[in-house]
């Protein structure tokens, strides 16, 4: 068991992260190096053919990846610069496993330990949404009983350090959420990676992967109104949504071997565990 006052410690630990990598940012990151983003392409040819898997595949491969871990493969991290010396790039800050009257948790809740104001402000996001949740249900008094469980995941191909957490959150008897965040960095240059970026890097075209994006939640709208049609209650698709624009597109990351997902987590704002991936695996 462990005391609920070692979640405001790691509160802490986040705000003091923030703070040291922001003062570095302000007097040692120059503004010429913000502007020059350099993505290495990873693809030996143009000829990037999709294998094609199910949905429920792909959902099933996503959910294996969660392994709490940081896949750097043999990427030289020995120059980037740490904010905790001892400890790597990215690392589980603290892992929490409790279990009481009115919750359950098991928490790996990870850090990304570099300085400069790009790492800070993804750190603050992982302690406004995961931590920050977690203190919450530790002391509340509420006689709800609440599930709370985070894992995360992270990879480097090429440059590009991709992190993604999923929480799981079930309070009461509401319908289990499952949260996900996604955080992109070059290493080499020290900014946030766009999903932009990271298409023209694969050598896709945007209006294809734009029609593939609709093509898979279309697929799934259908799916699910069969489901209802039998009288299930499921999540419902609005496909004319914004959040399906790929200028919206706020959750995707390079997993293993440079595979690249888009991911629409809808329990990110509803009570669902519901979602679409677009998936292009890497060949090469």
């Amino acid at each position: 068991m462990k005391n609920p006052k070692i979640l405001y410690i790691l509160i802490g630990a986040f705000c003091i992260l923030a703070v040291i990598a922001g003062i570095y940012a302000q007097f040692f990151v120059k503004d010429e190096d913000k502007d020059n983003i350099i993505l290495p392409n990873l693809n030996t040819t143009t000829d990037d053919n999709v294998v094609e898997k199910t949905a429920e595949e792909i959902k099933t491969q996503f959910t294996n990846l969660f392994t709490n871990v940081l896949n750097k493969g043999e990427y030289d991290t020995t120059n980037i610069q740490k904010i905790v010396t001892q400890n790597d790039i990215v690392y589980s800050a603290y892992d929490i496993e409790d279990k009481k009257e009115s919750y359950e948790i098991d928490i790996h809740l990870p850090v990304m330990n570099i300085q400069g104001e790009v790492p800070t402000s993804f750190n603050k996001i992982t302690q406004d949404l995961f931590a920050n949740k977690a203190s919450e249900i530790m002391n509340s008094q509420n006689a709800t009983k609440t599930l709370y469980q985070i894992d995360y995941v992270s990879y480097i191909n090429g440059d590009i350090l991709s992190l993604i957490i999923k929480a799981a959150l079930k309070e009461g008897n509401n319908p289990q959420r499952v949260i996900i965040q996604t955080y992109n960095y070059h290493l080499a240059t020290g900014q946030k990676v766009s999903v932009e970026d990271l298409i023209a890097q694969r050598n896709l075209v945007q209006s294809e992967v734009q029609s593939k994006i609709h093509s898979t939640v279309q697929k799934a709208k259908e799916e699910a109104e069969v489901l209802v049609q039998s009288g299930y209650t499921v999540y419902n698709r609005e496909l004319n949504n914004s959040i399906y624009q790929l200028a919206n597109v706020e959750n995707y990351f390079l997993g293993p071997n440079g595979d690249l997902y888009i991911i629409f987590a809808y329990g990110n704002q509803n009570h669902t565990a519901e979602m679409d991936i677009v998936l292009y695996e890497h060949k090469g």
